[in-house]
């Protein structure tokens, strides 16, 4: 059909040419255009059944070619989920897990301490251990996110990496969640009818605000003594309130401190003076640029630095003397034996660290809460 076609033009225009003499052509005059009559086309448009099959392979083409509206939303979609994550990821940078973690180790470590005998791991034992570990959780992370939320400007300088200043949290989730953690802890406080565990969630709600929030006489992170007092006394009274909330609410026997319990005190107190004092090291430049006279900032970094790590070996020294004097073999052996090996990992861990290099710091610092954690599992060891 298209031969036949395109003849019916060619043909015309060959009859319209004028040709002279020698070959050359004079004169070429297209006819007006004509349109072809093409039966098998002309009946095709008036049939209607041509109609309805080129509707029908429309509709065919849009089912095999969709629009972009579905693409649109399945990106859409990845935009939410993706934005969902990074709240998720910013909420748990905010929590500090190492913070959260201690007080896993150390609420139940301590909670052993008033134990007998194995008997006691009972029911009312284990519902003790619940109670005294989530509203302290809970505590601690309303004083990391007061911290960080007081903090915004310093952490541009020391840490820029926190999701408020790197924006991965806005303010505004940070306040409420902050709230949330607040209320949680002490409507769990009130509920559990432990005397002693809300005496220390309120200590260390009215120590750590104090620490952080910038209003007139508080503010206490500014004195180095008053920010190593806000970081003892809490830790102490929590060591001390969950002994007595196992052996006496839990367990139904009057209150007597053992000698397990005393060194834990002691030890956990030093070891909460050293984290005072190493954690702003790595911050002297945000500190001093703000105002803040912490330890490192008067006396400078490698000062501090040592005097934390002698702090550090006279207690590990101190514990190896007390574990060899127990009358229990094993609990000699493991006390002694462990507080060697951590002594010894921090003495020669120490000698690397690069105090002109921030993470150098930021992991040694972080190696001193791994050695509280690991304290915490040779301290039900001391009999």
């Amino acid at each position: 059909m298209a031969q036949s076609s395109a003849s019916s033009f060619v043909l015309p225009l060959k009859s319209s040419l004028h040709i002279q003499g020698g070959g050359s052509v004079t004169q070429l005059q297209l006819p007006a255009a004509k349109r072809i009559q093409n039966p098998k086309h002309r009946q095709s448009l008036k049939n209607p059944s041509s109609e309805r099959k080129t509707t029908i392979w429309c509709k065919l083409s849009e089912s095999k070619y969709p629009s972009e509206e579905p693409e649109d939303e399945h990106v859409e979609g990845s935009f939410r989920k993706r934005d969902v994550w990074k709240q998720l990821n910013g909420l748990y940078k905010f929590s500090r897990p190492y913070v959260v973690m201690n007080t896993l180790v150390a609420i139940p470590s301590i909670s052993l301490l008033p134990l007998k005998s194995t008997a006691d791991l009972s029911l009312p034992f284990v519902a003790g251990l619940f109670q005294a570990l989530v509203p302290s959780i809970m505590m601690n992370l309303y004083a990391v996110g007061l911290n960080q939320l007081t903090d915004v400007e310093i952490d541009m300088v020391n840490k820029p990496y926190l999701p408020l200043v790197s924006g991965e949290i806005s303010t505004e989730f940070g306040i409420a969640i902050t709230s949330t953690y607040l209320l949680t802890s002490f409507a769990m406080g009130v509920i559990f009818q432990s005397p002693p565990l809300l005496s220390a969630l309120l200590v260390r709600f009215l120590l750590m605000t104090a620490y952080s929030v910038q209003l007139p006489l508080l503010r206490w992170k500014r004195n180095a003594f008053l920010a190593a007092i806000c970081i003892l006394i809490p830790r102490a009274m929590d060591n001390v309130a969950t002994f007595i909330h196992i052996q006496k609410y839990a367990l139904g026997r009057p209150i007597v401190f053992t000698r397990s319990l005393v060194f834990a005190v002691a030890f956990m107190s030093l070891f909460s003076t050293i984290i005072a004092l190493s954690k702003d090291i790595e911050d002297v430049d945000g500190d001093r640029e703000h105002g803040i006279q912490s330890l490192a900032v008067i006396l400078g970094k490698e000062k501090v630095f040592w005097l934390c790590i002698s702090m550090l070996l006279i207690g590990y020294g101190s514990a190896m003397a007390i574990g060899a004097s127990s009358s229990y073999s094993t609990s000699k052996l493991v006390t002694v034996f462990g507080h060697c090996v951590l002594a010894s990992t921090l003495w020669l861990r120490a000698w690397s660290v690069d105090l002109d290099n921030k993470a150098s710091i930021s992991s040694f610092y972080m190696l001193i809460w791994q050695a509280i954690y690991a304290e915490y599992l040779l301290i039900p060891f001391i009999r």
